[in-house]
């Protein structure tokens, strides 16, 4: 079965938005703490104020040695001391409060965009999951996250007070010197930050292509070790090696790549940052020499214009981890923007079952379904499944068979037809609900990296340790459990590997039994258990079928011949529909079927 891709190119458009828009998205789960975020802010500028009389003080206590000699300890002002000390640590406690009283909100946004992206992935279609590769998505989840984190810390913590800093030296120096030293201050930076920005740029793509080469060889690790098996089936540890390794030459020479043009940065940036320095002590001496400046004035110029670069030195670095860290959001964001396929409509509700005892009426009204244009998958398909009867459904593989449960689930919405629950379109009613009402044991069964017990109570959190036991011994797993030295609590490992295939199975239909859902579907529920364990388990799931709507797709004939209706499929459609004594009476293409399976039984 293929899909198309379209999904993956919406999250490819990421690179044509504005970084301002990502910003925008992201505003509204900070600003939902206003009072939180208006208080960190008057906390960074008392810092920002209290960092520049730090200086100030400093002058006024080196004029004051200057003028009085080798006495000054003695007459220069306690106070002025005392202030410089204070000033310090006022600095260093509104620094402090600032970053305590804007985690929660940093902490709080992260939690709820996570969340968001979770819920809005699990509720795509199953089209968009066959189409993505779950490692690189996960990655791209945790990165934006992650970005969040570093976007927040970046901006507050260290361009927004390097911006408040440099305007209060800029009034400072117009107020109390002369134009030159804002002039140079201003020409200093706007080079600074304008190589900055333009190189940083340029080394952006090879960290674009980094990341991407990043999640490529992530892709390859995580999809070869989920098929572990069939890689040691082949003996293609090396082939797998070695495609993980060509990633990874891609990755390290896009690394070098970025290191070169990191280093070439960082030069020109202290370059810039020395002319400055220069230049403007220049001006200053000038002024000591002619007597219109102090010594201490000296200093306070040399000590703010070094308070000022300290930060500026890692704008580079700021700058291009704030560039990285929103391309990660908005490649989180864009999941958000993937087409929901199968959504539910603003005014649905809640599925009705008339009877929760016998389960729904089912009606399949003139369904046609394809997955893609040129490839019809089911053609004006109708059939009933009464409240308490069997309905049995089987055909040679491709058939159509499986896309039923599918369409069942609502994992697609079918393009013709309808298809309803008691009088109910499935399309107008809430997903949640409808899953809530049916169960299906599948032929493919993926268990959670977890515990038996867990896995079994997955059809019913919350279950009771007593309803978990008598699900297992329905499914006749329980004495196979018991006899483990964990019990329940034994692990089933990376989708349940540890665990042969009947015997994962029988603990998919242990969870299906603890569901207890209104309407049964068994996908080749008995396909992977041997004859005997089949006969035992196929009479429960009799015993569990009896008096409630059920669905059973059918390879072996002899599971079904208790069934209410049987429905032959062949290339989408049906072809025959009866019961099972009627169809052989009939002599065609079921009766052929059973003829031919049970010589294969008679031979076997």
């Amino acid at each position: 079965m293929r899909h198309t891709h379209s999904d993956t190119n919406t999250l490819n458009k990421i690179r044509q938005r504005s970084d301002w828009q990502v910003i925008k998205n992201l505003m509204p789960y900070i600003w939902q703490f206003k009072f939180r975020v208006i208080i960190t802010l008057l906390c960074l500028v008392a810092a920002k104020v209290a960092n520049l009389g730090v200086p100030i003080v400093l002058k006024k206590i080196v004029d004051t040695l200057s003028i009085t000699g080798p006495q000054a300890l003695v007459v220069v002002p306690v106070t002025l001391i005392l202030a410089y000390g204070l000033l310090r640590l006022s600095a260093s406690l509104f620094g402090e409060l600032r970053e305590l009283i804007f985690a929660k909100v940093t902490e709080s946004a992260v939690r709820k965009v996570g969340l968001q992206v979770f819920n809005y992935v699990h509720a795509l279609s199953l089209r968009f999951h066959l189409s993505r590769q779950t490692g690189g998505m996960t990655r791209d989840i945790e990165r934006g996250t992650r970005g969040i984190q570093s976007l927040i810390s970046y901006s507050l913590y260290s361009i927004i007070p390097t911006l408040i800093e440099l305007l209060m030296v800029l009034g400072y120096f117009f107020f109390v010197y002369n134009i030159w030293f804002v002039v140079i201050t201003l020409i200093a930076l706007t080079c600074y930050i304008v190589f900055t920005i333009v190189v940083t740029e340029w080394r952006t793509n090879f960290r674009r292509q980094m990341n991407d080469l990043d999640s490529k060889a992530n892709q390859r690790a995580v999809d070869s070790l989920i098929n572990f098996e069939t890689v040691k089936y082949f003996g293609n540890e090396q082939y797998e090696a070695i495609r993980y390794d060509d990633n990874l030459k891609k990755y390290a020479q896009a690394a070098v790549k970025s290191q070169k043009s990191l280093a070439l940065l960082n030069f020109g940036q202290q370059t810039i940052i020395g002319i400055g320095l220069i230049c403007i002590l220049g001006v200053a001496s000038s002024g000591v020499a002619k007597g219109t400046m102090t010594i201490g004035d000296l200093v306070l110029v040399n000590v703010l214009m070094i308070q000022l670069y300290i930060p500026l030195n890692f704008l580079g670095v700021l700058y291009r981890e704030m560039k990285q860290s929103l391309a990660d959001i908005d490649r989180m964001f864009a999941l958000l923007e993937a087409h929901q396929e199968v959504a539910d409509k603003s005014n649905a509700l809640p599925l009705l079952v008339e009877s929760p005892a016998l389960g729904p009426h089912v009606i399949f009204k003139e369904v046609s379904f394809q997955y893609e244009a040129n490839r019809q998958i089911l053609n004006n398909v109708s059939f009933e499944i009464l409240p308490g009867q069997t309905t049995a459904v089987v055909g040679h593989s491709g058939a159509g068979k499986s896309t039923l449960s599918r369409l069942l689930f609502r994992f697609y919405d079918v393009q013709q037809g309808a298809i309803l629950f008691d009088g109910q379109n499935i399309q107008d009613v809430q997903q949640a609900s409808l899953r809530q009402v049916v169960g299906i044991v599948p032929q493919d069964t993926v268990l959670f990296n977890d515990t038996i017990g867990y896995n079994i109570a997955y059809g019913k959190p919350g279950a009771t340790q007593s309803e978990i036991e008598a699900a297992a011994k329905s499914a006749q797993i329980h004495e196979f459990i018991a006899s483990l030295a964990d019990g329940y609590q034994s692990a089933v490992g990376e989708r349940g590997l540890k665990l042969s295939g009947g015997e994962k199975q029988r603990v998919a239909i242990a969870r299906t039994l603890l569901k207890h859902p209104a309407l049964l579907i068994f996908d080749e529920a008995t396909s992977a258990l041997d004859s005997e364990t089949e006969r035992s388990i196929q009479n429960e799931l009799n015993d569990l079928a009896r008096n409630r709507s059920t669905l059973i797709i059918a390879h072996r004939l002899s599971t079904i011949t208790h069934a209410h209706q049987i429905l032959v499929m062949e290339e989408g459609a049906i072809i025959e529909r009866g019961t099972h004594e009627s169809l052989i009476a009939l002599g065609q293409r079921y009766a052929e079927m059973w003829r031919v399976q049970q010589s294969q039984n008679v031979s076997s």
